[in-house]
């Protein structure tokens, strides 16, 4: 079973699934399945306040080729990280909330395709002055930080700026995407591919812990929310125009709506807060998932969850070519 499209010709890859480079949790043995599974596992370095985790999630992927995702604000703090990760010979990079300029010309240099994850078309336009190999159009649906727009509209309007000003970029759809009827779907509205966290954070590899993952497989998309709170009591100095989307835990309840409450007591929040993360406690620790949670009903291996996927896409896009017929 395969789907071939640019993407898997342009990476050398056998399905055009890109598992998210999610802070801390897409891991050595999560990127290493997916791309054992004919995908592309992206390692998570998110903040860059832990060098040595690179190199130890490098090492959990073993020979299997790999690629690794920044928060590009974060990276201006660590930028010799960047190098760090250059020398590994990734088989991409992935650029996510920030210009990626000051990055890009390294990246390209090395030789290395650039993803850039985007949230608007401005954001797009900018990524294509940079020379991004790969745009990533992030609909607000998708967990974690992202913008406002929503996955089914922002894809195709980024379709049609790649194509009336650089036909040679390949685009990925991420937001809300779970299941191979989501993949039909991007495919259907112009991606070349995707890019999926949510479903590969409830797999068997990734670093999370099981309490959360149950906390997950009880909820639905009507139980998230988009929110700053874990953002001030972790203090993460996030820019304004990015919010997070978690499960709705008691402490998101407590302090939604109470932000300025929470920043004058941070520092006795955020003593109980990493305790309670520590300990797995779902009442305060933040289950970061997106709406697709609504999708998931079990903890998986990784490859087992591509698989799937590409069987159901196939499924989906033979009987919307019935349609046409």
């Amino acid at each position: 079973m395969t789907i071939s499209t640019r993407l898997t010709e342009r990476l050398g890859i056998t399905h055009p699934i890109i598992s998210a480079p999610m802070d801390l949790i897409a891991g050595g043995r999560l990127a290493a399945a997916v791309s054992a599974a004919g995908g592309l596992g992206l390692l998570g370095g998110g903040y860059s306040d832990e060098p040595e985790w690179f190199d130890r999630e490098f090492a959990a992927a073993g020979n299997q080729a790999v690629g690794c995702g920044f928060i590009t604000w974060a990276l201006r703090a660590r930028p010799e990280l960047l190098d760090r990760v250059i020398a590994r010979k990734p088989k991409a990079i992935f650029l996510s909330f920030d210009d990626p300029e000051p990055f890009a010309g390294r990246i390209k240099a090395a030789g290395i395709p650039l993803f850039c994850q985007l949230q608007t078309r401005a954001d797009a336009e900018r990524a294509l002055d940079c020379g991004a190999d790969v745009i990533v159009a992030q609909g607000t649906e998708g967990g974690g930080h992202g913008g406002i727009r929503a996955t089914l509209t922002l894809v195709p309007e980024i379709a049609d700026l790649i194509a009336s000003r650089a036909p040679q970029t390949l685009l990925c759809a991420a937001g809300g995407i779970a299941d191979g009827r989501g993949l039909a779907a991007a495919l259907m509205l112009g991606a070349d591919g995707v890019v999926v966290g949510t479903r590969f954070w409830a797999s068997r590899e990734a670093l999370v812990h099981p309490n959360l993952h149950d906390a997950a497989v009880a909820a639905g998309g009507d139980d998230t929310a988009r929110q700053s709170v874990l953002d001030i009591v972790r203090g993460r100095p996030w820019p304004a125009r990015y919010t997070g989307r978690v499960l709705k835990n008691a402490f998101v309840r407590e302090w939604l709506g109470r932000e300025e409450e929470l920043r004058s007591a941070r520092d006795e929040q955020a003593t109980r807060y990493r305790a309670a993360a520590a300990a797995g406690d779902t009442t305060i620790a933040a289950t970061i998932v997106g709406e697709a949670v609504g999708l998931i009903h079990a903890i998986e291996p990784a490859g087992r969850i591509v698989e799937r996927m590409v069987a159901q896409a196939e499924t989906a896009l033979r009987r919307g070519a019935a349609l046409a017929g």
